[in-house]
């Protein structure tokens, strides 16, 4: 379509609102709003319950049968308390209220045309994403959402070349335009922009033919994101919606090839008596760094969040030993200690000394925090503790739970609730069963033949009782399912560490901080706390 052709009536059928543009003569600038963590603060999956593969695979565009995060209008509609409260108070508390300040001043300026434009799709999100505006008292000239098909029959094969084809039938049409203005969050999609307008304002040089209008100034304008994320309870209830929606387009048929039946399973980092967070932060004030040397918080990473049980889902031979999942425990701190000023540790003991006390290592303790490339088991290093005067010492209390993270995966038949707790790529792995550990105390080995060399190291470990030093070897041993730092998150540092605990504490409700970019809306991603019962399975 020549630039001449181009009329503000065939605009206005790329915006999901029938409303009157205005003409073309008037408007000298045009200015485009993201909406999602632009304008808007949209959950994303939270870290602290999802895996890092998970994270990625939740937001991929061909994850799920129905598209998943992005295309799952529920999600977005759960946002706080859900759409029914929250519309009546304009979604208080989660708008982004500098680039609202700046949609009502291009909403003052009669020669502006105002847009909202974000990827999400139209047949999807057009009515709930108009709602979310109007509630917030904002108008665009235009609400622009990505069509299935285009106004000219185009068809996109990403948000980008949506946006970028909506964009230059903007410019086109608006010929006496002199600036162009967008505000958007991520990284690479400011950088498309950037690149996008630099070689169609090249192309506008050209003198035979003549241009359809002269080169336009652009101001691509990177927005600071923000990180939330929904109630945990709602979102794994969500997450589950979208994986029965997806699973019986599979079973009817009309699912995409290649398709398979997911389930949500979960990964036991470890078995622990899990510190609240109060506590945590009361834990925490106890590190203390060696006089005259000056260490960098950025080089701390603070834990204080359990006093070790075993490295892995316990067994029952194991929770025997204890009053079991779900019980509450008091303790007193009666020792400092730190590691090569790398390794800070309280060693601990039971208020009740007739209390039953299990752990795998030669005393229980906590570790407080780790310096650079320190990992906890060296904590087990430490010989010499710092007394702690019996009038100062700390006292908390623990809930004997397990530290786990969600995970998104093929359905297996056959599969057992072991099985389940490790990840695909680990099935050809073996991980000892109930029957394979020895009775507490025995020197009995399970037959050589079934004893693979991880399940021999398990089994060491596990003999020593209060004697062993497995210590906290294996609390963070798979940083690439999900653990600390794991790729794919998001957010800043988090003290306490992060991941659910079962029978313990989490977080609940609307998590802000600032991370890594969320994934596009058609890209491949690749590879926030919940408490569910003392010892039950999974609750939504």
């Amino acid at each position: 379509m020549s630039g001449a052709s181009r009329t503000i009536t065939s605009l206005r059928r790329w915006s999901c609102q029938d409303k009157q543009l205005p003409s073309v003569e008037v408007v000298k600038a045009i200015h485009i709003y993201d909406f999602d963590n632009t304008l808007f603060a949209s959950p994303l999956p939270n870290k602290q319950i999802w895996n890092a593969a998970t994270l990625g695979h939740l937001q991929a565009l061909t994850s799920f049968a129905n598209g998943g995060w992005w295309h799952d209008s529920s999600i977005l509609a759960s946002t706080g308390d859900g759409v029914e409260v929250e519309e009546p108070r304009a979604w208080d508390g989660w708008w982004n209220e500098s680039i609202v300040s700046l949609v009502q001043l291009s909403m003052q300026q009669a020669d502006t045309l105002t847009v909202l434009l974000t990827g999400r799709s139209q047949k999807g999100f057009a009515d709930l994403v108009s709602r979310m505006v109007k509630s917030r008292g904002l108008e665009f000239n235009m609400v622009c959402l990505k069509p299935a098909v285009g106004p000219n029959s185009q068809r996109f094969h990403s948000t980008m070349a949506f946006k970028q084809e909506l964009l230059k039938e903007m410019v086109y049409t608006y010929r006496e335009a002199e600036e162009l203005r967008i505000y958007e969050d991520r990284p690479n999609h400011t950088k498309a922009f950037r690149g996008f307008f630099a070689t169609m304002n090249r192309g506008l040089l050209v003198k035979d033919p003549p241009p359809p209008r002269q080169p336009i100034t652009v101001t691509v304008i990177q927005v600071a994101e923000s990180v939330t994320s929904l109630d945990p309870v709602t979102e794994v209830a969500g997450v589950q919606r979208m994986i029965n929606s997806h699973n019986a387009a599979v079973l009817n048929g009309v699912a995409p090839p290649k398709s398979v039946p997911l389930q949500i399973k979960r990964t036991v980092f470890y078995t622990g008596y899990i510190v609240s967070p109060a506590d945590t932060e009361r834990l925490i004030a106890l590190v203390q760094h060696p006089p005259g040397k000056k260490i960098s918080e950025n080089d701390i990473r603070y834990l204080a969040n359990n006093i070790l049980i075993t490295p892995r889902p316990a067994p029952k031979s194991i929770l025997d030993k204890t009053d079991g999942l779900g019980s509450t425990m008091r303790w007193r701190v009666v020792g400092l200690a730190a590691h090569q000023s790398r390794v800070w540790a309280a060693r601990v003991e039971p208020v009740n000394p007739s209390a039953k006390v299990y752990t795998e290592n030669m005393h229980p303790f906590i570790v407080l925090a780790l310096g650079r490339g320190a990992k906890p088991h060296d904590a087990e290093r430490i010989k010499n503790w710092q007394p702690v005067p019996s009038e100062r010492a700390l006292e908390f209390e623990t809930t004997i739970g397990e530290k786990i993270l969600l995970r998104v995966e093929e359905e297996r038949q056959g599969e057992d609730d072991w099985e389940s707790k490790f990840p695909v790529k680990e099935v050809g792995r073996k991980h000892p069963r109930e029957e394979n550990f020895p009775p507490l105390g025995s020197d009995r080995q399970p037959p050589a033949k079934r004893e693979a060399p991880q399940q021999r190291a398990n089994n060491e470990n596990r003999r020593g009782g209060l004697g062993g030093t497995g210590g906290h070897r294996g609390a963070n041993h798979n940083r690439a399912r999900g653990g600390f730092n794991a790729r794919g998150g998001r957010g800043g540092q988090q003290r306490g560490g992060g991941g659910q605990q079962r029978g313990g504490g989490g977080n609940n409700g609307k998590a802000r901080g600032r991370g890594n970019a969320y994934k596009s809306l058609d890209d491949n991603a690749g590879g926030r706390g919940y408490s569910g019962g003392g010892s039950g399975g999974m609750q939504y």
